[in-house]
């Protein structure tokens, strides 16, 4: 099979783009349209380089430093040492996807040719993350603000032969070995050209990129576990009516609502007691509310998703080249508008992980799951069933409803009070990821426990679609029975999550 290649140009690189190299390794290219941008905009930067006027960051110093001036001659040793001084992370490595998406991100901002960069600069970036080189990112550094400063310094230091990077293997090594290696030439950088390589919202953009491709395929996982745990529960399909849904008219709720009623129909567990004998008006708010709260989760979504696409539009950096050949300061790289997003989706993920929780416990309480067995154990008492499992979640929601503070609500002051507010959407995207992680897991346990309970109704028969899924997780785990080792079960639903295969079981979705 040939494997993709993302060409950056001029324009936008898509999220599909960021996620194929991000994640697939796709080959990345410099396009032709881009190379005669970036070559226009190094132009503007080459005379004003020489000139005596100031311009920041070409022949001045940075931050709190922007008075200082920097002579002609000690221009270019400006650029190294704002790499080498701004390299200064600390903490865990970053994931490689991350680091990744975030070069990528970065080199589209450098095909824009608002940047400045050599054309030759932009070419070995491109060359370094087609060669599969991943400089060692590190978790704390970034403010959110001035751009990710730390992680893309990092990136920076590598292009330059100097600091620690993996090799497309994995492997640890030194930058100039692993870029002799490839056959890149380490860059000596010019004039501006250190500021464009670390002066943009790209880590936190490409965590939130890489967080909304996850999120849209567990918020429609969340609605297999729903239906599963209304059927299971002997919950009503009535509340899920178009028409009733129409009565609210936001565009999550309804797809919600159609999923689960597709996901039901044809369920013998549900025909059971549809008649006039169930004396149960209404189910739970956690089964008769569940489109209201995944769809309010859609839609947030939505908006997160929208903010990314415009973010990807971008092209920023301080100062900036403008098409018309000025060279102007901005505050573009305040990194408030993907912050907040990335802090509104933490919200939601942790209200989704709360309402399937409160599912899941509703299968274990005698008082409450309509005739199946205490923790759906097979020996009550000498077993205690899926007991623990619902703990796991449990502690899991409790750690996500502390990651749902937003970050961004937070600044600290930097710069010696020059770079006085900043936005926290690095940390914000740090603890969305660590947030997405736990509701897969949580979601995993209630389809776990659905499909125990599902087998516990028989001989009543669930729909085909969720008993697709049931079926599936049989394929990993075997049926209701005396307790077993429960951690090893947990985490083979949990990888039929991550690798779609509920979803391919469960049929197409909205």
């Amino acid at each position: 099979m040939m494997q993709q290649q993302v060409e950056v140009g001029t324009g936008p690189v898509s999220a599909d783009d960021v996620v194929a190299v991000a994640r697939r390794g796709a080959r990345v290219r410099l396009g032709d349209d881009a190379s005669q941008a970036v070559a226009r905009s190094r132009e503007v930067v080459e005379r004003l380089a020489v000139a005596d006027l100031p311009y920041y960051g070409v022949s001045t110093g940075f931050g709190a430093l922007a008075t200082r001036h920097i002579p002609a001659e000690r221009r270019a040793a400006l650029q190294r040492s704002l790499i080498r001084s701004h390299a200064a992370g600390s903490g865990p490595e970053v994931e490689r996807e991350v680091v990744r998406a975030l070069m990528l991100l970065r080199l589209s901002t450098l095909a824009t040719g608002r940047t400045g960069v050599r054309l030759e600069t932009a070419r070995a970036y491109a060359a370094m993350i087609d060669a599969g080189i991943t400089p060692v990112v590190y978790e704390y550094g970034s403010l959110g603000c001035s751009g990710d400063l730390a992680p893309l310094a990092h990136c920076a230091l590598a292009l330059m032969g100097e600091g620690t990077v993996r090799d497309a293997a994995g492997v640890l090594t030194d930058a100039s070995t692993a870029l002799a290696t490839a056959g890149i030439e380490p860059v000596e950088l010019a004039e501006k050209e250190g500021l464009a390589l670390i002066n943009g919202t790209d880590g936190m953009l490409g965590m939130l990129v890489l967080a909304a491709h996850d999120l849209g395929r567990l918020l429609r996982v969340a609605d297999v576990a729903a239906a599963m745990s209304v059927e299971a529960l002997l919950g009503t399909d009535r509340v899920f009516a178009d028409d009733l849904q129409a009565l609210r008219p936001h565009p999550g709720q309804r797809d919600s609502a159609a999923n689960l009623r597709e996901l039901l129909a044809g369920s013998a567990i549900v025909a059971s007691h549809r008649g006039p004998e169930c004396t149960r008006v209404q189910d739970a708010y956690s089964l008769r509310c569940a489109p209201q709260v995944h769809g309010a989760a859609r839609d947030t979504l939505a908006h997160a998703a929208a903010v990314a696409e415009r973010e990807l539009a971008a092209a920023i950096d301080n100062p900036v080249v403008t098409l018309d050949g000025r060279v102007e300061s901005n505050g573009n790289f305040h990194g408030a508008p993907v912050g907040y997003a990335l802090d509104f989706l933490a919200i939601a993920v942790a209200d989704l992980a709360s309402i399937s929780e409160r599912r899941t416990d509703r299968f274990l309480d005698v008082a409450r799951n309509a005739g199946l067995p205490p923790f759906l154990a097979a020996d009550p008492g000498v077993d205690s069933g899926h007991m623990i499992a619902q703990y796991t979640q449990a502690g899991i929601v409790a750690e996500l409803k502390r990651l749902a503070v937003p970050a961004s609500a937070d600044s600290i002051p930097s710069s010696a009070m020059q770079e006085d507010h900043v936005s926290m959407g690095w940390a914000a995207g740090r603890k969305l990821r660590r947030a997405v992680d736990g509701l897969g897991r949580v979601l995993a346990v209630e389809l776990l426990t659905a499909a125990r309970a599902l087998d516990l109704r028989a001989p009543l028969t669930p729909a085909a679609r969720t008993g697709a899924v049931r079926d599936l997780i049989r394929t990993r785990v075997a049926g209701p029975g005396p307790d077993r080792h429960l951690a090893p079960e947990i985490d083979a639903v949990l990888d039929l999550v991550r690798t779609g295969a509920v979803l391919e079981a469960a049929g197409p979705l909205h």
